[in-house]
């Protein structure tokens, strides 16, 4: 299903590269930019000759330039990092499914697939040993039985079989103009148009450079233009990963084709460039250059594609189960298609998809205050981390999370992964894949709530292709029905644990019980039940028949989670909070599901049986929610895993309205974790601060995390570079001004002191409403209901409850008023 989509949206000229939103996004600060380029001479990402660099789980980036101040162009499947130095402009140049690993890395597929270990049986005794109080023994056991023969580092084994996300390689396009010479630089992405541009000046010549990736055509269109003519002498030139070999083919002496194998995998994909320039002439080198020389202007087209196919249904005998594109023939019509257009439709038609989508929202705070929305980021970075207040700056952080989501995430292709799509490396930072103890899932908290629901399907398909390799999973690990995946996935439908045997990382049973939350959340946000009944029901009925299957029932008839661990953070346990708030979430899930669609009434029993068989969460003896069967939390403990606080966030059987005192216990864990932490880590406590109805804490939050883990460009620093505290800052601020999980509608629950004017229009609350915020002076002015499905609201704010029914596609505008919140249109 990779792709085979592309929506044409209608041609829609525009006469000059300029766009409208653009002005609006630089009225607005809603633009990304640097006043000084960067270098053309990079530091050798592949290393000396043929041997690549291999970045460490937590090694930084070899090119710093392109971890911090380059600027990211996607349409969820082709991506580049655009540099923008002066004389050899260069970008690096992504392809989501170019992965090493997979079935054909092993000369029979089964040895692939057959590498759960029988560990079933074993969980008697790690049970026993629990209840004779030998953690030793249980641990030892977990330990030993609960990993695989499958190594993660990619040096450990050759074929390297969980393979990494990989590098499409690098454009560099010699410009023949001096590096040194230039003035009134500038290098700027416009969030509400998705389009990068670079400005410079050099011997009086104005030069211009604008790049997009457009979602309708799939290609990337790169366009050199100045205001005098003659001055485009070019010559692009295309580096291929290294690990791979393939050949170049000049096609019709404006571009080429090269068709290429990656040695790992043998996976195969294609690379095509065409120049399209007015005046001058074009030509193509037998190394694949493109020359232009003496053009008025000129514009180039990229596109790239691999075999890859998603398999719901892989068969474990065939190596070539997820082989099903011929990437010749659909680069060969994407170019056809793309070249048939101008730039000018070519452009119109990327902004009107794109900003159909981005345009829906809008965040504006302190509008009056315009902070250092005139200056380059790096330097509004700079003066914020002084405490100089810069609301714009909040607000653009929030658009990027929406923008870098919309660029990463489309229908038709892979989800979002540990970097979005972007990379400049044959391997990197944890094989830059689907991590499922956290890292995936909060990449798409901010997907629905800033209505953006598109960009979940990716995921809901990704979920999906787990369900058959983790039905063997479930039943090899844990004599379970259902489905269940494990830390690290990759796209090759990998869901067993890895060999490691340090569990604290390597042991996460509830991995796919978690992701199959996304599942209810998507429905419980569009109310599509078409989708409920024929996609997502299924998958959240397995990974609840899983979780009851994994459930130790104990002799005085609890149902507790052994063995299990709080990922990333302390002991084998045999009641790990952070498993049971999972476990509670996907059963109420599957029993709402399974009402809406009046099925399985049995099964519904049962669910409800073993919910109400678990035990209760537990407050400790520094007023704390206990992690750990045991009593057993340091208050000095800093971990940036806050796992245990699942059911506040983004669970939702924990809250300050419907549950006060564990609510209180939350909070004194986030008072012992404290507000630092890496990127993404105070993302998530940003979302769990808002979600207590602490606006100013929260802020505290949002504000550690531009200050402490963003880098020049906006992107989240864990460090290295991991993108899911983009995505998680953006939800959080969601968090903080709507919230819809605790069965109503609150208005501005966390609104910090700071933030005492603004709007946040175009939101989606869980029952498919969509929301308009005003609020003047602290206060609510007035809100938007829009409703989708015509289903009865319920709206909470400052302690006032409002309930109306509404009508689909009718809207309600209420007003706060005299201590009240009414219906007034």
């Amino acid at each position: 299903m990779k792709r085979k989509r592309l929506i044409c949206w209608g041609a829609l000229l525009w006469a000059s590269c300029a766009l409208p939103g653009s002005l609006f996004a630089q009225k607005s600060g809603q633009v990304i930019w640097f006043d000084t380029p960067n270098p053309s001479v990079s530091v050798p990402v592949w290393g000396d000759g043929e041997v690549p660099v291999t970045a460490g789980s937590f090694g930084a980036n070899k090119d710093r330039a392109w971890e911090h101040t380059s600027l990211p162009v996607g349409n969820g499947s082709i991506g580049a990092n655009i540099m923008g130095s002066v004389s050899v402009e260069r970008f690096t140049f992504n392809e989501k499914t170019l992965w090493r690993g997979g079935p054909r890395t092993v000369k029979n597929a089964a040895s692939y697939w057959n590498v759960n270990k029988e560990s079933a049986h074993v969980l008697k005794d790690i049970r026993q040993a629990f209840a004779d109080g030998n953690v030793e023994k249980a641990t030892q056991l977990t330990q030993d039985n609960f990993n695989s023969e499958v190594p993660y580092e990619a040096d450990a084994e050759e074929p390297f079989r969980f393979g990494s996300f990989t590098s499409c390689g690098e454009f560099r396009i010699q410009t023949g103009l001096d590096e040194q010479k230039y003035s009134g630089y500038s290098r700027s992405l416009l969030l509400d148009s998705a389009l990068v541009t670079v400005r410079f000046e050099q011997e009086g010549v104005h030069y211009r450079r604008d790049f997009f990736t457009s979602y309708p055509h799939n290609v990337m269109v790169v366009r050199f233009t100045a205001d005098q003519e003659k001055r485009q002498n070019l010559v692009l030139n295309y580096t291929p990963n290294p690990l791979s070999h393939g050949k170049f083919k000049a096609e019709n002496r404006d571009g080429f084709c090269f068709d290429a194998r990656l040695d790992n995998n043998q996976m195969h994909y294609v690379v095509r460039a065409k120049a399209v320039a007015e005046g001058g002439k074009v030509w193509t080198d037998r190394q694949g250059n493109i020359h232009v020389e003496g053009a008025d202007e000129v514009y180039f087209l990229i596109t790239a594609d691999t075999d890859y196919q998603i398999n719901f249904d892989p068969d474990f005998k065939d190596p070539k189960t997820y082989v099903g594109v011929d990437p010749l023939r659909t680069t060969r019509e994407w170019m056809k298609q793309a070249a048939s257009l101008s730039y000018a439709e070519l452009l119109g038609e990327h902004y009107t998809d794109y900003a159909a989508l981005f345009g829906r929202t809008q965040l504006e705070l302190n509008p009056d205050q315009k902070g250092g929305m005139t200056l380059p980021t790096p330097r509004r970075l700079e003066r914020y981390r002084t405490g100089a207040p810069d609301y714009s700056l909040e607000s653009l952080y929030y658009q990027f999370g929406r923008y870098l989501l919309i660029a990463s995430s489309r229908p038709g292709n892979l989800p979002a992964n540990l970097q979005g799509m972007w990379h400049n490396n044959v391997d990197g930072p944890w094989r830059v894949d689907y991590h499922n103890n956290i890292n995936v899932q909060m990449n798409y908290w901010p997907a629905c709530p800033t209505n953006l629901s598109e960009c979940e399907q990716p995921l809901i398909d990704f979920i999906r292709m787990q369900v058959k390799p983790g039905k063997e999973t479930a039943r090899a690990y844990f004599g379970a029905r259902g489905w269940t995946t494990s830390i690290s996935s990759n796209i090759f439908g990998f869901t067993t644990p890895l060999r490691d045997k340090d569990m604290s990382w390597n042991f996460s049973p509830v991995a796919g019980p978690w992701l199959a939350t996304h599942v209810w959340n998507y429905y419980d946000y569009t109310r599509d039940l078409e989708f409920l009944r024929t996609v997502g029901y299924d998958l959240i009925k397995g990974a609840a028949d899983f979780s009851v299957d994994y459930l130790w029932h104990k002799p005085d008839g609890t149902y507790t989670a052994a063995p299990s661990t709080s990922p990333e953070h302390g002991p084998i346990d045999q009641g790990a909070t952070f498993s049971h708030a999972v476990i509670r979430e996907i059963l109420l899930d599957a029993i709402e599901a399974s009402r809406t669609l009046n099925v399985d009434e049995q099964e519904r029993a049962r669910w409800e049986e073993v919910l109400q068989g678990m035990p209760p969460y537990q407050i400790g003896r520094y007023g704390q929610l206990m992690e750990w069967s045991k009593d057993i939390d340091d208050p000095f403990d800093e971990h940036r895993h806050v796992n245990h606080l699942f059911a506040l966030h983004p669970g939702h059987t924990i809250s300050p309205v419907t549950t006060p005192k564990l609510a209180k216990a939350a909070r004194v864990v986030l008072e012992h974790r404290g507000d630092g932490a890496t990127g993404w880590s105070m993302g998530w406590k940003l979302n769990q601060w808002a979600r207590l109805q602490d606006g100013n804490r929260a802020y505290t939050l949002y504000g550690n995390l531009l200050k402490n883990g963003t880098n020049d460009n906006l992107w989240d620093s864990h460090p290295p570079f991991q993108i899911d505290g983009n995505f998680g800052g953006t939800a959080g601020v969601t968090e903080m001004l709507l919230q819809s999980h605790a069965g109503f509608i609150q208005l501005l629950p966390a609104l910090p002191d700071v933030w005492h004017d603004g709007k946040l229009t175009g939101v989606r609350a869980r029952g498919n409403f969509v929301l308009d915020l005003y609020w003047e002076d602290n206060n609510l002015k007035r809100a938007v209901v829009h409703s989708g499905s015509g289903l009865p609201c319920h709206i909470l704010y400052k302690g006032k409850e409002l309930k109306f029914q509404t009508e689909a596609g009718k809207a309600y505008t209420l007003e706060w008023k005299d201590g009240q919140l009414n219906v007034v249109g």
